[in-house]
């Protein structure tokens, strides 16, 4: 094996296998870093600049010879090796010539291609077809970049495409279904934590007609080009092709793989497209949006650049305020957007958008960048659903919770980054598991008969190991904690990506050490309500002819799920949020890719656009009002509200609102507050929008009186005397 990795890195220069040259644009992000097998050399791809290898250029020949390992056969091939001197300035011609008899179609080259579309599933199943499968859970369809396989080998949902031991020429084949220029494949090996099995080189070719092939060539020698492939089963390799060739059909070819492992590969192809004047084939399918908006992924700058942006085009509705810094010194900024800005308003509802936690999951982080800029833009037209919006609650989107594993992720580039590069913060910490376990005091005093008598039921307060100085509690996670704490928030969706399904409270299941349990909340019927209001607007979630994105099928319950229920997150923010404050809090996964490229950001918008205005709108359901003092009329802070049947209580914000989200049923809600007798009333919340008014007048304790009179030195008025010598002699 290593004698074919050395030989293939002489060979090298000869047969010009690359990664494209250094500092090349590659999808039109940043530059990714080049990813070579152990052992081997990669030639710069043949650019613009570089003439075709020869004689007539000044090129010098030597022969070498190439030992080619091939199913145990040993092959001795004699090349020429080709020194290059420095290059002269020739233009690359503008038209992609095929074989023979193959399509011959004007087209612009470009320094790459967007993903035909295996990792979005914009690639059907019955595109991809294979010489031969070890399974049917190892079939073609499995053969999609950072496909995730389930926990068992040989079921249905394995991590890769695997051919058969005895396939002497295996391939994966690709029908685009019309044609297009294919200029890159990017690969990755068998995801599996039982086996190693990932393709160390492969060939590739094309066709029209899926009978006539044609391989990929090498400018310098005009042979079949060999492509390097993994070194590893997670880390994506790409290989730019050494010239862009239209056709419909595109195989990859595996040549070698790990010794004593099979022949197994996940992919991606790189395809632009290319115009069909005769109309031969369907047309395409167009991935746009009517909204003029900003599609593209922004880094650190330009991300606050697009945020000021939109600050200077709306400034009456909307502020740009920092929560506090990432462990690298980026802040993180939030768009607050209201029709006042900057104060909490009596009787309006905060609500919150919260993206990136993992940095490589950046759909949420543009979906927020979007969903700002389309506010704003709607606001001035006079759109009656966003005014009402902006008019009735307050809105903040903190598009970016992890920038520094964002920017990790994004250097990468969408189709590099893999699936876990960017996730965790400069520290390493995965900021989804760093919040304080709060459920495990709450059981523990629940089995204790504790609770709400002598431990609350809400508000539980910060555990005293995770306040210590030397806590591990990343700076981004002590940011969010305080500005929770801060703002009265009420409704909040923490936006990730790698699946297409909503998760809900608990996240953490209550059988120690479980893996998977359902562990719903005493607010079960609320949080499936939300989850199913987001997944029933999405667009994808609702797609009936979409496949799974990896190894469960969400769509048989609604795509919504107990988070508990999929795998235990101890520590995670939705829990966090439930417990240690007001917020109800569900997480969204919103696409099977995690960083979609770019030219997908429209359709995920259209997929997303009416699910992230109608989740808001959720705000409304349930009931709301005010606590007041009945003497002074004053709102009194942290009253608790309660409702009967639901262990769960809220309380008051600083002017006495409070917001209690319901599903429709009549409810017994009692409000209580230190110093004052509790109030119980009946509340109905109705299927009819808007949160139905349910207000409380309580009034202060003849003790509470007492003391503030005492403290103010006045006299004490004859009612108060008598109720108190009454109680006096109660004691007597």
């Amino acid at each position: 094996m290593w004698g074919l990795l050395l030989a293939l890195a002489a060979f090298a220069p000869a047969v010009g296998l690359g990664l494209g040259a250094p500092g090349a644009s590659v999808l039109g992000l940043a530059p990714p870093a080049t990813t070579e097998a152990p052992g081997s050399t990669l030639a710069p791809r043949s650019s613009p600049a570089q003439p075709p290898a020869g004689r007539a250029n000044g090129t010098s020949e030597q022969h070498i010879r190439i030992r080619v390992i091939k199913k145990k056969k040993v092959i001795m091939k004699k090349r020429k090796k080709l020194t290059r001197p420095s290059p002269r300035v020739t233009a690359r011609p503008l038209v992609t010539t095929s074989p023979a008899g193959t399509l011959n179609l004007t087209e612009k080259q470009e320094p790459g291609c967007p993903p035909l579309g295996l990792e979005s599933l914009r690639v059907s199943d019955y595109q991809l077809e294979a010489s031969t499968s070890q399974s049917f859970g190892l079939g073609p369809h499995r053969g999609r970049l950072n496909i995730q396989s389930g926990l068992e080998d040989g079921d249905l949902y394995d991590g890769a495409w695997c051919a058969e031991e005895q396939d002497s020429e295996p391939w994966l084949q690709v029908d685009a279904r019309h044609p297009v220029r294919f200029s890159g494949v990017v690969t990755q090996g068998r995801n599996s934590v039982w086996r190693y099995d990932w393709v160390t080189s492969y060939k590739v070719q094309f066709s029209n007609d899926s009978r006539t092939w044609w391989g990929s060539k090498n400018h310098s020698s005009g042979m079949d080009a060999v492509f390097p492939a993994n070194s590893d089963p997670e880390t994506p390799v790409l290989n730019l092709l050494p010239e862009p060739q239209v056709a419909r059909f595109i195989r990859l070819l595996p040549q070698t793989w790990l010794e004593g492992g099979a022949p197994c590969l996940r992919a991606e192809i790189l395809a632009c497209p290319v115009s069909d004047p005769n109309d031969l084939f369907p047309e395409a399918s167009v991935l746009g949006s009517s909204d003029p908006l900003d599609f593209r992924h922004h880094d650190y700058k330009a991300m606050r650049k697009l945020m000021k942006q939109v600050n200077e085009q709306c400034p009456n509705i909307t502020r740009i305020y920092s929560i506090g810094k990432s462990h690298k010194g980026l802040k993180l900024y939030v768009m607050e957007m209201s029709d006042h800005p900057g104060q909490h308003e009596l009787g309006e509802p905060e609500v919150r958008y919260v993206a990136g936690m993992h940095g490589n999951e950046a759909l949420g982080r543009e979906l927020l960048l979007l969903l700002m800029q389309f506010l704003c833009r709607e606001f001035l037209r006079g759109d009656p659903r966003v005014t009402r919006l902006l008019t009735e609650m307050r809105i903040h989107l903190l598009p970016s919770m992890n920038p520094d594993g964002y920017e990790t992720a994004y250097r990468r580039g969408s189709e590099l980054v893999g699936w876990a590069e960017g996730r965790w913060n400069h520290q390493g910490i995965d900021l989804n598991h760093n919040f304080a376990d709060l459920n495990t005091q709450l059981w523990e005093a629940e089995d204790d008969g504790l609770v709400p008598h002598t431990v609350p039921n809400h508000h539980l307060p910060l555990p005293t190991y995770y306040t210590l100085p030397n806590a591990t509690v990343a700076p981004e996670t002590r940011a969010v904690i305080q500005w929770m704490k801060r703002i009265p928030f009420v409704l909040s969706a923490n936006l990730h990506g790698g699946e297409l399904v909503v998760s809900y409270p608990f996240d953490m299941t209550r059988t120690p050490w479980a893996a998977r349990e359902l562990t719903p909340t005493p607010d079960d019927a609320v949080f499936r309500w939300l989850s199913t209001v987001y997944a029933g607007t999405n667009r994808a979630m609702q797609d009936t002819d979409r496949r799974p994105c990896h190894n469960q099928d969400f769509s048989l319950h609604g795509n919504v799920i107990n988070g508990a229920d999929w795998h235990t997150v101890p520590g995670s923010m939705n829990d966090f949020s439930y417990l240690h404050t007001n917020c109800f809090e569900v997480t969204v996964e919103l696409s099977c890719d995690k960083f979609p490229h770019e030219n997908e950001l429209p359709q995920e918008w259209e997929n997303n656009k009416d699910a992230l205005l109608t989740y808001l709108e959720q705000v409304r359901m349930g009931i709301a009002g005010v606590v007041r003092d009945k003497d002074t009329e004053l709102g009194i802070a942290d009253a608790v509200i309660a409702v009967d049947g639901i262990n769960h209580d809220v309380t008051t914000a600083w002017d006495g609102d409070y917001w209690r989200l319901l599903t429709p049923g009549d409810y017994m809600v009692t409000a209580s507050a230190e110093g004052y007798h509790r109030v119980t009333r009946s509340c109905r919340v109705t299927f009819e929008e808007g949160p139905v008014p349910c207000n409380f007048l309580l009034t202060k304790t003849p003790k509470e009186r007492l003391r503030e009179l005492l403290a103010t030195g006045a006299k004490i008025p004859p009612d108060l005397r008598r109720r108190l010598e009454r109680l006096r002699g109660r004691k007597n």
